[in-house]
């Protein structure tokens, strides 16, 4: 549907976008995800056509000359502002439809189904000003799929919305690509809408994409240390592989021995990657033997953060460590900082990276 082919970006002589390619295939939800400034909106607003490119191109449909007015009325854009014009909600949803000439009985149709099935039908009269944040960016959502077009662009349509009213949208929107099989190119910081929304996942960082993969792989096998610490490994430790003993890697790394699972050969620089969930916390004396966990690191307690149900906990094992554990097993525990314990995890929780030229 969408081709995005060697984009690069300056900006005031300041380069936003560098070499960045990829494709959206028909029926795809691709999810451009990443820090704030990373060039995610840039990336979007230039495949909508409303910035050119300082180099590269973009192919729609297999048509790179198509001319700017045609490519705007084969797409649909939604911003993170709804910018609703002075007028009723089912206005501002057949303002598009008027715009391409569409019939009254056409637009009628189209205005009352996405109305209902974004749950707005009772707001048809409402006026714009007096709708919620919420209420106007499911305004916003009908306004740009009942246009029906073959491709929808979002940029961070959610992000300046509470928490509960985000996750439901993100739901609802779910459920309505699922059912249109409608193209999309989403653009999110928000790790949990990607992974709720996305088909694949194009991870940005710097104006360059690290990894484009599905969301399931970007999230348990990163392909940089940087697209690790972004989708929530906190653990990225440098180590070197001092065994290798049929794929049962021993890797050192601050004076601590771990053990993971992998086809690096002795000397080899890795990252051992690891995501604090993973990692259990048990008694310094704790002798667990019905566990499989062949990694188990003493450790000492050099900071606990409480957040919400849970707690974010540091650790020195020689390597640095974070973990996250429920709140009621600090106070089953009873963690404190200082105390000793065993810093506990399985050879497969670990996802390696090369550090440098890997040898295999």
């Amino acid at each position: 549907m969408l081709e995005i082919k060697n984009i690069s970006v300056m900006i005031d002589k300041n380069p936003i976008l560098d070499g960045v390619d990829f494709t959206v295939d028909k029926g795809e939800v691709l999810v451009l995800l990443g820090p704030n400034g990373a060039g995610k909106s840039t990336l979007l607003q230039t495949a909508a056509g409303l910035l050119k490119p300082t180099s590269g191109k973009i192919v729609f449909s297999d048509r790179p000359s198509l001319d700017e007015l045609a490519y705007r009325r084969r797409i649909s854009t939604v911003f993170q502002s709804p910018l609703l014009l002075s007028d009723t909600v089912e206005n501002n949803i057949a303002c598009g439809l008027r715009f391409r000439g569409f019939s009254r009985t056409e637009i009628r149709t189209r205005v009352q189904l996405w109305m209902n099935k974004l749950h707005i039908s009772h707001l048809a009269r409402r006026q714009a000003h007096t709708l919620s944040g919420g209420e106007a960016q499911r305004v916003s959502l009908a306004r740009a799929f009942c246009l029906e077009t073959e491709l929808i662009l979002m940029d961070e349509p959610f992000s300046s919305l509470d928490t509960p009213t985000r996750r439901e949208l993100v739901s609802e929107l779910r459920h309505v690509f699922s059912e249109t099989n409608q193209t999309c190119l989403y653009v999110t910081h928000d790790l949990e809408e990607a992974l709720t929304l996305a088909d694949r996942i194009a991870v940005i960082i710097d104006g360059k994409i690290h990894q484009l993969d599905s969301a399931q792989n970007v999230f348990l096998r990163p392909a940089t240390p940087e697209v690790a610490r972004f989708v929530g490994v906190d653990n990225v430790i440098p180590g070197r592989v001092i065994a290798n003993k049929e794929g049962l890697l021993q890797i050192e790394s601050a004076g601590s021995l771990i053990e993971a699972i992998g086809d690096y050969r002795q000397g080899s620089q890795v990252f051992v990657c690891l995501r604090p969930e993973d990692i259990t916390l048990l008694p310094i004396t704790a002798i667990d033997q019905a566990s499989s966990a062949r990694n188990r690191l003493n450790s000492k307690i050099t900071q606990i953060n409480l957040q919400g149900p849970f707690a974010r906990i540091q650790l020195d094992a020689g390597a640095q460590l974070t973990c996250l554990v429920t709140y009621p097993s600090v106070k089953e525990m009873d963690l404190k900082i200082g105390d000793q314990v065993q810093a506990v995890f399985k050879t497969t929780a670990i996802h390696l990276l090369p550090a440098g030229k890997k040898s295999r």
